[in-house]
């Protein structure tokens, strides 16, 4: 689709490439503007993730997304109709401290949808305009937000790219920072203290993710319990995921196991292997799977899940051209993020 010619074109930075930045920075291209776009992994996506193993897929970060927006549901048919697949393990179980059923799903629950074949394929999708244009720059982490050394009514960003290669990034009329809150408010601190203060009631805890492997456990879900995902009310796990349930997936007897928010919290220091063997013991209290797994890998994400949210969908400074958003702002879905990142850049277009 043609871009829209701006009334007048902005040269405008979004840093941060995950569901809020991709919404963001393709609205504002679309509408005619300069856009370029920093993201420090190597890959688009954010906590949409997903881990390659000769095993299958597992997907390491957000586990399902909801559609309850209109504006969401419509980005969703407009361009990834063919990846959006609603998952049959819909009938989550809650679970209690041993792995029985604690809470039976109820009979309408609210549809789990994933992309298929993996969850990442949706950000690499929305990435692909800016990709085309030269507009996403990838492994490129902003270490400094500050103003422009040649104009102050604009900014510049100075970043650290792949080979510890250091460029500084000038004239940009607009930020807008799509980063988990704790990040943006280390930009902000010299830059713009006052937005940085604003951010101080979000609260965002850590997850630790453990994905494990049975390749010789025969036909998928034969091995250990009846149900796909679930819930938990065990102190260190607060959900799991039969990989190999989810649509497009290798059929290989794969799990992913979510920690809870606390216990996460506690063992953020913890190295991987020490994790690994706590979480284990967990996965096997609770799903009754005593087998070895024959591949494991643990990753902690540090800034996972929203506890408390800002309470609005975006923060838009215009008098500064400073922006934020994120899922923080609102809570921690997928859509959330969606609906942030849109709003800062229709807020910004005004």
């Amino acid at each position: 689709m043609a871009q829209k010619p701006a009334r007048s074109s902005r040269r405008i930075a979004v840093v941060g490439a995950g569901i809020a930045g991709l919404a963001c920075a393709r609205t504002l291209q679309r509408a005619g503007h300069a856009v370029q776009v920093f993201e420090a992994g190597a890959h688009a996506g954010g906590r949409l993730a997903t881990l390659d193993t000769p095993f299958g897929s597992f997907d390491t970060g957000a586990q399902y997304f909801t559609v309850r927006d209109a504006r969401f549901a419509t980005a969703l048919q407009a361009t990834a109709a063919d990846l959006a697949r609603r998952w049959s393990a819909s009938a989550v179980r809650v679970l209690d401290q041993h792995g029985r059923v604690a809470e039976a799903p109820p009979p309408r629950q609210e549809a789990h949808w994933v992309a298929a074949p993996s969850m990442d394929a949706l950000p690499r999708r929305w990435a692909e305009p800016l990709q085309a244009t030269g507009a996403l720059l990838l492994s490129t982490q902003v270490l400094r937000l500050a103003p422009d050394a040649l104009d102050a009514r604009r900014w510049q960003l100075h970043t650290q790219g792949t080979g510890d290669e250091h460029l500084v990034h000038a004239g940009f009329d607009t930020v807008l920072l799509a980063l988990p809150a704790p990040e943006a408010q280390r930009l902000l601190a010299s830059a713009a203290a006052d937005l940085a203060a604003s951010l101080a009631a979000v609260a965002i805890a850590p997850c630790w993710n453990l994905s494990l492997a049975f390749p010789n456990a025969g036909e998928p879900g034969t091995l250990g319990p009846q149900w796909n995902a679930a819930r938990s009310t065990h102190h260190r796990v607060a959900w799991l995921t039969r990989e190999s349930s989810r649509p497009g997936r290798a059929a290989i007897e794969r799990w992913t196991v979510q920690a809870s928010n606390a216990w996460s919290a506690e063992h953020a220091g913890d190295d991987a292997a020490r994790v690994t063997s706590k979480l284990l013991r967990a996965f096997a209290e609770i799903t009754g799977i005593r087998a070895t797994p024959a591949w494991t890998e643990a990753r902690l994400w540090p800034q996972a899940r929203t506890l408390q949210p800002l309470g609005q969908p975006f923060v838009w400074d215009a008098a500064r051209g400073l922006g934020l958003c994120g899922d923080w702002c609102l809570g921690h879905r997928v859509e959330d993020a969606f609906v942030s990142g849109l709003e800062l850049a229709l807020a910004a277009l005004r």
